[in-house]
């Protein structure tokens, strides 16, 4: 393994970015100089989101391969910039690192980051490396354009507009269980028996990829405009469900009814949930880092929205005295919770529902 002082900072940075492909009109300069240049069309609005990745709160580094770390860092970007309805053009990525953390580790990194750029047509134009004592740490900022016609926010949902979901929801969180056990039992053996003892994951490979290699949902952006339809809010699903429709009914001023029987599940996620002794439907309300789309359209654009692949109508909107609950398959309802990710709790567990 290659020490990164063999290069220095300046050197690491021209090392790892040489590859980096310019996609975008509006990127006039670059990684390279002191500052990226950006020259927007003068009809678009910028989109700008970060997101703060931490070695021990959002990524394990026993399990999650360099490569799938800088895709994902990546992809959590762009799907933010999806769910305002824009399109990401730039990205900047920032680092900081122990020495433990080799040239070929940052290679592997970088080259998940361009694989998601060149997937989405994104363009790295910058960033910063520093040491770090703490573990590694990863900032990334991406830079997306919309029309501002275009733009989704969270409080633009209205009494009786539909609630819809893309993909399916619990898996990422079943795959960290897998992991989770995984690796517990790996650090439990005698050092002798670690290379004759590898986990075996068949029929769950579903569930490490939602987990380790998400995707950001430009496709239901794309056929929702094709499609005609015209959200009235949107978000994507970080958190959990239940946190993110509840962000949307609160900045909405209204309450909501989700159909427990409506919320879109893997056979994989429902199996491993059932293995686990876990709430399958626990699991897809709370579980988070699911990055699939949830949005509101008028009741109008029902058809439209039901003629969609891959998106779900779970719910509707309702008046705020209503509140906001979950009709569980037998009728009865129940206060929905955000109890979904929250980086500053002390242990994250999604509970198993009380009977």
């Amino acid at each position: 393994m290659t020490e990164i002082s063999k290069y220095g900072e300046f050197g690491l940075i021209r090392h790892l970015t040489s590859t980096i492909q310019i996609h975008n009109a509006s990127t006039l300069k670059g990684v390279g100089d002191d500052c990226a240049v950006l020259a927007p069309a003068p009809d678009m609005r910028q989109l700008v989101t970060t997101d703060l990745l931490m070695e021990g709160i959002h990524f394990d580094l026993q399990y999650t391969p360099f490569k799938h770390l800088g895709y994902k860092a990546a992809m959590v970007n762009f799907s933010d910039v999806y769910a305002m309805n824009g399109f990401p053009k730039q990205l900047v990525v920032s680092l900081a690192m122990g020495r433990r953390i080799s040239v070929e580790n940052l290679e592997d990194f970088y080259e998940g980051l361009r694989l998601a750029c060149d997937k989405h047509g994104v363009d790295l134009v910058g960033g910063d490396t520093s040491a770090s004592v703490t573990g590694l740490a990863i900032s990334i900022t991406c830079i997306g354009e919309a029309h501002e016609a275009d733009i989704l926010y969270r409080n633009g949902a209205k009494d009786t507009d539909l609630i819809c979901v893309s993909g399916n929801l619990g898996a990422a969180y079943m795959g960290l269980q897998l992991m989770e056990r995984e690796k517990a039992i790996f650090n439990s053996r005698p050092s002798q028996q670690v290379e004759a003892s590898q986990p075996d994951f068949s029929g769950r490979e579903y569930l490490l990829e939602r987990l380790l290699k998400p995707e950001a949902r430009r496709d239901i952006i794309e056929a929702i405009r094709e499609a005609g339809i015209h959200p009235t809010a949107m978000m994507d699903i970080s958190d959990g469900l239940s946190s993110e429709i509840l962000h949307i009914c609160q900045q909405s001023d209204t309450g909501c009814r989700i159909y427990e029987e409506r919320i879109p599940l893997d056979y994989q996620t429902a199996v491993a949930a059932e293995e686990f002794n876990m709430n399958v439907t626990t699991c897809a309300l709370n579980g988070g880092e699911d990055y699939e789309l949830l949005f509101t359209v008028p009741l109008t654009e029902h058809e439209k929205v039901a003629a969609l692949e891959d998106v779900k109508i779970v719910g509707h909107i309702t008046r705020k005295d209503l509140g906001c609950a979950l009709i569980a398959r037998d009728g009865q309802e129940f206060d929905i919770k955000a109890q979904g990710w929250n980086a500053f709790n002390e242990k994250e567990a999604v509970p198993e529902d009380e009977d």
